[in-house]
C-alpha cells in the first residue's frame, strides 16, 4: 500500500508541476517564438489563452470530480493537456499556437485542483499536512522552474521543447493513474436526476474570460483603465458575475455551490489566497525581469538567480506542512507567514542596480518563507472546513482565487512598472529605471496583499481539527 500510494503521490506531484510550470515556461521563449512564427502583436495571447482556459475550468473539474470521481476527470484532463502540448510544439503560425495553448489549458485545469483533492482521498489525516507541504513545495518549484526551463530550451535546443517536454512526463502520469489510482465514485446523490448546470457553466466561462481579457489588456498592452479594451471586458465581467450568482442560486446542481461561502473559514481562506497571490506573482514575475533588464542576464541565468526565493518557498511549505501534521493546527502558522512577506517586500524597496547579492538573497528568502506556508497551509485549512463531498470543489476554488488574484496583481503591476520605467529611464538610464520599477512594484503590491491577507487570517476560527474530521463549520456547509 505504501508503494502504491508513493507512486500515486509522484503522479499527483508531477501533474501539479506540469500544470503550473506551463503558466510561465513560455514567457522566456516568446521572443524566439515571435521571430520564427511572426505575429508580434499577438504574443501576449500565447500566455493569456492558457491562463484563461485553465482558470475557467478549474472550478468545473473540481465540482465534477466530487460527483463523478477523480480518476475519470483526471485522465481526461491529462489527455487533453498532452494533446495541447503536442499540437503547441508543432504549431506553424501564431494563430495555431494560441489555439493549441487554449486546448492545453482546458486540460491543465484538472491537474491542480484534483491533485489537491487526491491528498484527502489517498492519505490519512495525520499525513495530509506533510503531503500538502510537499505539494506546496512543488507549486513553488514550478513557478521558478518554468521561466528557467523555457530559457534553457530556447537557448540550447528549440522553443518547441518547452511543450514537447510535457509528453514523456505526462504519459508516465497517465500510466500510473490508469493502473494505480482506484476509481471511487463521487456523491451521485449530489447530481441526482438533475442535468449538469450548463447555464451556470456558460455564464461562468464568459464572466471569467471577460475578466481575464480585460486584465491582460491592462497589464500587458499598456492601455488605460478607462480604455475600451480594458473597461469593456471588465464591465461585462461584473454584469456576467451578477447573472452567474442569480443562476447558481436557482440551479439544482450548481457548479459553484454558493452556500459554502456561509462557512467563515472557507470564505476567509479564499480571500487570503487571492491577496497573497499579489506578492507571489509580483516576486516571481518581476525579479527575473530585474536580473534581465538591470543586469543584462540571459533568461536561463535570471532563473538561476532567483533560486533563493524558490528554495525558501519549498522550505516554508514543507516546514508548515510538518508543523500542521504534528500539531493539528493551521492558524498560527498561517498568521505568522504574512510578516515574512511584508518584511521581504518592504526591503525590496531598497533594490538598485548595485544592490549586494547577499542582501538580495536575504530579501528573496524572506519572501519565499512567507509564500511557502500559504501554498500548503491554506489548502489544509479549506479542506478542513468543508464536508468530504465538497473537497474537490473547495480545492478548485482555492486555486481559482489564487490565479485570479495573480492576474489582478499583474495588471496593477504592469501599469506601475511601465510608468516608473518611462519616468526614470531618461533621467538615470534604462538599467536603473528597471531596478526602480522593481523596487516600486514588489514593495507596494506585495506588502498591501500580505497585509490584507493577514487581517483576514486573524479572523480565522481557532481550530485544531485535522482534515477529514467533523466540525461545526463543516456541518454548517451541508445546510
Amino acid at each position: 500500500m505504501q508503494t502504491k500510494n508513493g507512486l500515486l503521490l509522484v503522479a499527483v506531484l508531477g501533474g501539479m508541476f506540469l500544470a503550473m510550470m506551463d503558466q510561465t515556461i513560455v514567457g522566456t521563449a516568446l521572443p524566439k517564438i515571435t521571430t520564427e512564427l511572426g505575429g508580434t502583436g499577438l504574443y501576449t495571447w500565447v500566455v493569456t489563452a492558457y491562463l484563461l482556459t485553465s482558470t475557467v475550468t478549474v472550478p468545473l473539474y473540481g465540482r465534477l470530480s466530487d460527483i463523478y470521481g477523480r480518476k475519470p476527470l483526471l485522465l481526461i484532463g491529462v489527455t487533453v493537456f498532452l494533446a495541447g502540448s503536442v499540437l503547441s510544439g508543432a504549431a506553424q503560425t501564431m494563430g495555431q499556437l494560441i489555439a493549441f495553448r487554449g486546448l492545453q489549458g482546458l486540460g491543465a485545469g484538472a491537474l491542480l485542483p484534483l491533485s489537491l483533492a487526491l491528498v484527502i482521498d489517498l492519505f490519512p489525516p495525520e499525513r495530509s499536512g506533510r503531503v500538502q507541504g510537499a505539494l506546496g513545495a512543488v507549486m513553488g518549484l514550478s513557478y521558478i522552474a518554468g521561466p528557467f526551463l523555457g530559457g534553457v530550451f530556447t537557448d540550447h535546443a528549440s522553443w518547441r521543447w518547452a511543450f514537447y517536454v510535457n509528453v514523456p512526463i505526462g504519459l508516465i502520469l497517465v500510466a500510473i493513474i490508469w493502473l494505480r489510482l482506484p476509481y471511487r465514485p463521487g456523491d451521485r446523490s449530489e447530481a441526482g436526476a438533475a442535468r449538469p448546470d450548463y447555464t451556470g457553466i456558460a455564464v461562468f466561462t464568459a464572466a471569467v474570460s471577460a475578466l481575464l481579457v480585460g486584465l491582460t489588456e491592462k497589464g500587458l498592452d499598456g492601455h488605460a483603465w478607462t480604455s475600451a479594451p480594458v473597461l469593456g471586458p471588465l464591465a461585462a465581467s461584473l454584469v456576467l458575475l451578477a447573472v452567474f450568482v442569480a443562476v447558481e442560486r436557482r440551479a439544482a446542481q450548481p457548479i459553484v455551490p454558493l452556500h459554502l461561502f456561509a462557512n467563515r473559514t472557507y470564505t476567509i481562506v479564499n480571500v487570503a489566497s487571492f491577496f497573497t497571490a499579489f506578492c507571489m506573482y509580483a516576486g516571481v514575475v518581476f525579479l527575473p525581469r530585474y536580473f534581465q533588464e538591470a543586469h543584462g542576464l540571459s533568461a536561463t541565468s535570471s532563473g538561476l538567480h532567483i533560486y533563493p526565493l524558490m528554495l525558501a518557498m519549498v522550505v516554508g511549505s514543507v516546514v508548515t506542512g510538518a508543523l500542521i501534521g504534528r500539531t493539528g493546527r493551521y492558524k498560527p502558522w498561517l498568521v505568522i507567514a504574512p510578516f515574512f512577506l511584508v518584511a521581504g517586500a518592504l526591503l525590496c524597496s531598497r533594490l538598485a542596480v548595485d544592490t549586494p547579492t547577499v542582501m538580495l538573497v536575504v530579501w528573496m528568502a524572506l519572501l519565499g518563507l512567507g509564500m511557502g506556508p500559504m501554498l500548503s497551509g491554506l489548502t489544509v485549512a479549506i479542506q478542513s472546513a468543508v464536508p468530504p463531498r465538497f473537497i474537490g470543489t473547495a480545492s478548485a476554488n482555492l486555486a481559482f482565487f489564487r490565479q485570479v488574484g495573480g492576474s489582478v496583481a499583474l495588471a496593477l503591476a504592469g501599469t506601475a512598472y511601465g510608468s516608473v520605467v518611462s519616468r526614470e529611464a531618461p533621467l538615470h538610464g534604462v538599467e536603473a529605471a528597471h531596478a526602480a520599477a522593481t523596487a516600486t512594484v514588489i514593495p507596494w503590491l506585495g506588502a498591501a496583499g500580505a497585509l490584507v491577507a493577514l487581517l483576514a487570517l486573524v479572523l480565522l476560527p481557532a481550530s485544531s481539527v485535522r482534515p477529514g474530521q467533523a466540525t461545526p463549520e463543516r456541518d454548517l456547509a451541508t445546510v
